[in-house]
């Protein structure tokens, strides 16, 4: 999977979230620490282990 393509739609605010399920949960974290915008990205966790990530820029 592109998680960079994936990440740089989510700072772009093509992409309004990504929800990642726990069984990928460790490669998108990865990707997501060697990301050179990872700041701008923000993953609320959710039951079950899935987090739904946004752009921090994009929040209401």
């Amino acid at each position: 999977m592109d998680y960079t393509k994936i990440l740089d739609q989510l700072v772009s605010g093509e992409l309004p979230e990504y929800k990642v399920e726990a069984a990928t949960a460790f490669d998108f974290q990865q990707a997501l620490r060697n990301y050179g915008k990872n700041k701008k990205i923000t993953g609320k966790a959710m039951r079950g282990g899935t987090i739904i990530y946004t752009s921090v820029d994009n929040k209401a």
